[in-house]
């Protein structure tokens, strides 16, 4: 499985690499050398699960978003329990990742080739952006543990020369409902009432694919993330079934080698997790 993992570029250096800028967000800063507004982003060390993360969806090839890791399936009754991994070997098959392995649209139709519209109907409109589909998740590494006499010992599996990646993912945008009401505190003191929530925004998630492991990666799990070759990666976001980009990545390039156990919790985050604690 794939629990955590690293993304340690500076952000100009993750742009250049995924030929995509960070959209404008909340905690926007000035970019310097065009005067624009860029969602700021620093390296990171321990990426976890219900985390905002950087990824590349196929409705937004351009642009690095920040969505929810935990897939949350489009007709899940609540927002809880988001899926963190999905196994290459079923997700055009699997209700929770089938919808977003074919690139499904609002409507029943698919991004690629209209599934799902009555044969004879006329097609209906194309909505300006998908509710599923496949997504690049940027990464340098990522963390296995292995069980030991002393306990679980965290391993971080990256390239020999620690350059970036990508791994293999799939996104959902969940609509918030339409006309939610809440009830405002206080109200019954003043006639009693109900108020209009919030406006809420799209719930927008994202899980990672996993595959058979390679032989590194097989002395520490039985799957591993999939990391996509990068002459693979606009074919995942575009591709009617590229299913045959999900295999394990060659070993050759690779490396894995302890690290300390404060890895674990998911708060900490420090340069100091990625170095070797081995002897």
């Amino acid at each position: 499985m794939c629990g955590r993992y690293t993304l340690t570029l500076e952000r100009d250096e993750l742009e250049d690499r995924f030929g995509a800028r960070f959209a404008p967000g909340a905690d926007a800063t000035a970019d310097s050398s065009s005067g624009s507004k860029a969602e700021s982003f620093t390296p990171r060390y321990n990426m976890a699960p219900s985390q905002q993360l950087p990824v590349i969806t196929s409705d937004a090839p351009e642009t690095i978003q920040r969505f929810e890791w935990g897939l949350v399936p489009s007709w899940a009754d609540d927002d809880a329990g988001g899926i963190i991994n999905a196994r290459a070997e079923t997700v055009a098959e699997k209700p929770s990742f089938r919808d977003a392995y074919r690139q499904r649209i609002p409507g029943g139709e698919t991004a690629e080739s209209g599934v799902g519209s009555d044969a004879g109907s006329e097609p209906e409109p194309e909505p300006e952006t998908p509710a599923a589909g496949r997504c690049l998740v940027p990464a340098d590494g990522f963390y296995e543990w292995v069980e030991t006499d002393d306990g679980k010992q965290p391993y971080r599996v990256a390239f020999e020369d620690d350059r970036p990646f990508a791994l293999a993912g799939l996104w959902v945008r969940r609509e918030p409902e339409q006309g939610a009401e809440t009830t405002q505190a206080g109200l019954d003191a003043f006639g009693g009432g109900t108020a209009d929530a919030p406006e809420r925004g799209p719930l927008e998630t994202f899980t990672i694919i996993t595959t058979e492991p390679n032989e590194l990666v097989a002395d520490l799990h039985h799957r591993m993330a999939a990391i996509l070759d990068p002459a693979d990666e606009r074919r995942w976001l575009s591709d009617d079934d590229p299913s045959d980009v999900l295999q394990p990545y060659p070993a050759e390039e690779m490396h894995a080698y302890p690290v300390s156990t404060a890895v674990n919790d998911p708060s900490v985050e420090s340069p100091s997790l990625v170095e070797s604690t081995r002897a």
